[in-house]
């Protein structure tokens, strides 16, 4: 009985490690972000990974990025520029933002 409750508290824990991560790829899902980026590949903007590297130890990151996300910018990875998302709220951006930077994991 006593290995029952430990293999339930087992799993219950990797559940409650893995469930932000998944939420976050939910929500960036449900926003249409995963129209134009992936986790570890560029599509029509660069990846996730890749915009934790690029951005890693800059204080001001979230704050940029989450900007960013709602109301779009260009020149940071070229010439295609990064739509405004009206449909995303500040505290969504901020989520998605600390997400990625986090490595998307």
């Amino acid at each position: 009985m006593k290995r029952i409750f430990v293999a339930i508290a087992a799993l219950a824990t990797g559940f409650a490690v893995s469930t932000p991560a998944l939420a976050d790829m939910a929500l960036a899902t449900s926003k249409n972000c995963m129209a134009c980026h992936a986790v570890d590949k560029k599509l029509v903007g660069p990846s996730y990974k890749d915009i934790a590297t690029k951005y890693a130890g800059q204080a001001d990151a979230a704050d940029k990025l989450a900007n960013k996300v709602v109301k779009g910018g260009s020149g940071a990875w070229g010439p295609v520029p990064m739509p405004a998302n009206a449909q995303i709220n500040d505290a969504d951006a901020k989520k998605l933002v600390a997400w990625i930077l986090a490595g998307s994991k």
